[in-house]
């Protein structure tokens, strides 16, 4: 039996912990920078520490929005997309 979530009624809360697909925006240029994890805050942390490689020359960063997910293949799917060109072109136009 599940809940609205999706997780199962006798799931621990690790086990239906959101998993969060973030857009990040550079505030000295113009790059932005998508991903997932289960902890925004640590994880804008982490970007603006220069701790991720892929975003320590563009940084600052601000935090543009983000999407809950309670299914990760769901959110990783949702990433994945936004990567792309539709999907780059679909977060510029509606996010």
């Amino acid at each position: 039996m599940q809940d609205k979530s999706g997780c199962k009624l006798s799931s621990t809360t690790e086990e239906c912990a959101l998993k969060y697909v973030y857009i990040l925006e550079s505030l000295n240029s113009l790059h932005f920078h998508v991903g997932i994890t289960d902890d925004l805050r640590a994880r804008l942390t982490k970007h603006n520490a220069g701790e991720v490689p892929h975003t320590s020359k563009y940084g600052p960063w601000r935090l543009k929005t983000y999407i809950a997910f309670s299914n990760e293949k769901q959110a990783i799917a949702f990433e994945k997309h936004l990567k792309s060109a539709p999907g780059r072109a679909f977060a510029k136009k509606r996010l």
